[in-house]
């Protein structure tokens, strides 16, 4: 067994300074020798004490996570680098997706990385797509103020409408209310059935049925309403009231009737059938009270309105007999302005839809057809035949007369006087008859021209009229007051006047 080598080093040591026995040879052998015994010595304890390893199945398990933890913990600690279509510097330790295009660049000796060639495609096409949906939803700066505009007028709107909502209860509820206060809910319809009935009923007295007829008046003022009416069998109903003895009732059907007709195509067409037209004639040739033939006036000129078959027959049933004896026997003066103005209305309105035909007509079959119609009411050659051109001239003396009668003109203290002005027009007798007149007498000149000319006592009434209301505009104008209407009568008989001459 070797000595250690610190005792032999010892020994050695001692030696050489004793310097008997040693020699430089020998020395060197020595030392070689105690250097490998050295180096045995640690060897051999090394050996002795090293470890066996023994795997098991739990320490391959737990050295699997710990390395799967290190993985996970690299990966968050690495910087991932989002390439794009140009090249960009990696800096170390930086990763890139999978399919990325990496390079050397030997000029500046760095790495560099873009996207690569199918990720660059779909980048190129997911881009043009977004470029073109910026452009599609980009604003300009008029188009954005229109906008915010609009924005606050919905907003306004939308509030205004709530508040006007809050203001009022839901129908519903209403009727819900209502139910509880015995209360009924009805339509018009309903009304209207509830009035027929009663109306029809051997127990109503005759101030009922009068109070029924005012409130039908009211509703058929409704087209709708009117023409459900008459599917009810209502317009029997007024008939019958015109062929009542009692003037009431008469007056009162003849007034839902005319109601009932005015700008109602269906109605009107439903009483033509019905036989009204025969029945209005009726009446207004036999003896009534006034307040009848005036409301009875009132529902012929409906009727007759803007409906060509309805003046056919009015004529051929002999309407302009009718209506010119009821002129010539009308004291009062109230019925001829009425049955004047219905025969302007019937006149102008064919010379109207005449006009437009060969200007801008519809070319339409009904247009074609109301054309047809109206081209057979013969209205102005039959006012010619029954005499109405000497007739209409009556009204304008009428008035004149009664004008001279009844105005007498004030001095000049009261033409300072804004009340005395008006005093005269309300002393001045007709001049609605008279204006109603002169457009009759214009309407009728074509086939009345050469009795106007014979007529001298309608050119005396014209020079007498025009002195009398420029008289008047000359008053207005002095008190400060407005004249149109004077004004348009002066007009009206100067445009008279020259076509006469």
């Amino acid at each position: 067994m070797c000595l250690p080598a610190s005792h032999l080093l010892l020994n050695l040591s001692f030696r050489s300074r004793s310097g008997k026995t040693s020699s430089s040879c020998l020395t060197m052998n020595v030392l070689m020798f105690l250097l490998c015994c050295q180096i045995a010595t640690t060897l051999s304890q090394k050996s002795d004490s090293a470890l066996a390893v023994v795997e098991t199945t739990e320490a391959g398990e737990g050295d699997k996570e710990h390395e799967e933890a290190r993985t996970e913990e690299n990966k968050e600690n690495v910087q991932v680098v989002q390439p794009t279509e140009r090249w960009q510097t990696l800096r170390p330790g930086e990763a890139v997706p999978a399919g990325s295009h990496v390079r050397l660049n030997l000029q500046t000796g760095q790495r560099e990385v873009r996207l690569g060639e199918e990720q660059l495609k779909y980048w190129t096409h997911k881009h043009n797509q977004e470029e073109e949906e910026e452009s599609h939803t980009s604003f300009s700066g008029e188009e954005l103020k229109r906008a915010l505009k609009k924005m606050k007028e919905d907003l306004n709107t939308a509030s205004k409408q709530d508040s006007v909502s809050s203001q009022y209860r839901p129908l519903e509820e209403l009727k819900r209310d209502m139910a509880q206060l015995d209360l009924l809910v009805e339509t018009d319809v309903q009304i209207m059935r509830r009035l027929l009935d009663q109306f029809n009923s051997s127990n109503s007295t005759t101030e009922h049925r009068l109070n029924i007829l005012l409130e039908l008046e009211y509703l058929v003022h409704q087209v709708d309403n009117a023409q459900v009416l008459c599917s009810m069998g209502g317009l029997q109903m007024v008939l019958g009231g015109l062929n009542s003895s009692d003037s009431r009732l008469q007056e009162s059907s003849a007034f839902v009737l005319g109601s009932a007709l005015a700008s109602n195509p269906v109605v009107q067409v439903k009483a033509v059938e019905a036989g009204a037209l025969q029945t209005l004639l009726t009446v207004l040739a036999t003896s009534q009270p006034l307040g009848v033939k005036k409301k009875v006036l009132f529902a012929a000129a409906s009727l007759l309105r803007h409906f060509p078959y309805a003046q056919s027959h009015f004529l051929s049933h002999g309407g302009l007999q009718v209506l010119s004896e009821l002129f010539r026997t009308d004291s009062s003066g109230t019925l001829r302005t009425r049955i004047v103005t219905m025969l302007h209305d019937m006149i102008s309105e064919k010379q109207e839809l005449l006009s437009q035909a060969g200007v801008d007509a519809p070319q339409d079959s009904s247009h074609q057809e109301r054309l047809r119609q109206y081209s057979e009411v013969s209205l102005q050659q039959q006012l010619l035949e029954e005499g109405w051109c000497r007739l209409v001239p009556q009204l304008l003396q009428a008035s004149e007369h009664d004008h001279r009668e009844k105005v007498s003109f004030p001095s000049p203290l009261q033409e300072r006087d804004s009340y005395a002005a008006k005093d005269i027009k309300l002393r001045l007798s007709r001049p609605v008859a008279c204006c109603t007149a002169l457009r009759a007498l214009l309407a009728m000149a074509p086939v009345c021209l050469d009795q106007y000319r014979s007529d001298g006592s309608l050119l005396v009434s014209l020079d007498s009229l025009r002195d009398q209301y420029q008289d008047l505009v000359h008053t207005d104008s002095t008190v400060g007051e407005e004249s149109g209407y004077f004004t348009e009568i002066i007009e009206l008989i100067d445009s008279l006047q020259l076509t006469i001459k």
